[in-house]
């Protein structure tokens, strides 16, 4: 079961042929057409490539198990909350935004969460050592027990988790949020040469090979405002994307140049964030008293992000500065 963005009548209004549940097999350029797992066949002048990504299972014992959950899906969701309904206990792996937004939910729930990561603190890599801080702290407040910078070394029947160092973590849910994995098969079987697994395009989604495009998760995309390519995994940048790949194949002078933003709910607290993401070497930030603060993010002077809490005006603004290359 997925969230659907547009029901089937937008697509029959628009004169698309919307296939569900097909599975494209293979992409063949030089014929100009998809083969489907059923044997069909679908004639194609481009094709845009927009299969996202899934979830990455930890590289050890028991990880796989499919009792073990994982948050990518609407059904995903749903399994959790009904085994939280019957459990008293949780562990979630992973204290990435959704690592993060899942055990503060599970705590106020009323389970006993324990959290395990292998950064020392919460999202330090993404978010720098202060925010993070703050992060572990309403992480706290709610009632999940922090266990920072340690590996998972096995899952034993989908219900103990044994952590480096020999500790045993028994539960009644355990929580797969340790990222993604770009679906670039087809992308790979077509020959294209791929970074971190994601396909190579300009900042009008297409690739080197003029028969494809792609967008989204799967993407590692030139933006014209930043000047370099980024890999982004929000559902936003993913639509704006998609419409820029449209626009250039419909022959419109389209590309992507936004800062890509996006919200987060930690418990009772919202964080907002922009930021092109692919790293900074110095976090400031501002505390505004009663909880409101803001880290802004620059990499040799230059503004590349803006995290806000309770301070939407610095988000407005932030985002602005970044798309200039303004100094902060």
């Amino acid at each position: 079961m997925e969230l659907t963005l547009e029901d089937a009548s937008w697509f029959a209004e628009r004169s698309v042929d919307l296939r569900l549940g097909a599975h494209v097999r293979e992409i063949d350029a030089t014929r100009g057409e998809a083969r489907l797992a059923d044997g069909q066949t679908v004639p194609a002048d481009v094709c845009v490539l927009a299969t996202g990504s899934r979830p990455q299972r930890l590289p050890v014992p028991g990880a796989d198990d499919e009792n073990v959950l994982e948050m990518r899906r609407l059904d995903d969701s749903e399994r959790l909350v009904g085994r939280a309904h019957r459990a008293s206990r949780a562990v979630v792996v992973g204290s990435g935004f959704i690592g993060c937004e899942a055990a503060a939910s599970l705590a106020i729930r009323g389970l006993e969460v324990t959290l395990v990561s292998e950064e020392p603190v919460t999202q330090a890599d993404r978010l720098g050592a202060d925010a993070g801080d703050r992060i572990a702290a309403w992480l706290r407040d709610a009632g999940v027990t922090l266990i920072l910078d340690a590996g998972v070394e096995a899952i034993e029947d989908a219900r103990r988790v044994r952590v480096a160092g020999g500790l045993e973590l028994d539960s009644d849910v355990v929580l797969l949020a340790t990222g993604v994995v770009a679906n670039s098969e087809l992308a790979e079987a077509l020959g294209l040469e791929l970074h971190n697994g994601a396909v190579p395009v300009d900042a009008s989604m297409r690739t080197e090979n003029p028969f494809l495009s792609a967008a989204g998760d799967v993407a590692w995309a030139l933006n014209s405002c930043a000047r370099r390519r980024l890999r982004v995994e929000h559902w936003g940048d993913a639509l704006a994307q998609g419409l820029v790949a449209g626009r250039a194949l419909a022959g419109e002078d389209a590309e992507w140049n936004e800062v890509p933003g996006f919200w987060s709910t930690i418990g009772s607290h919202t964080l907002k964030y922009a930021a092109w993401g692919d790293g900074f070497d110095e976090d400031r930030l501002v505390d505004h008293g009663d909880g409101a603060f803001t880290v802004w993010y620059s990499r040799d002077g230059v503004a590349v992000g803006v995290l806000t809490h309770e301070r939407d005006q610095d988000y407005d603004r932030g985002r602005e500065l970044i798309a200039r290359g303004g100094q902060v």
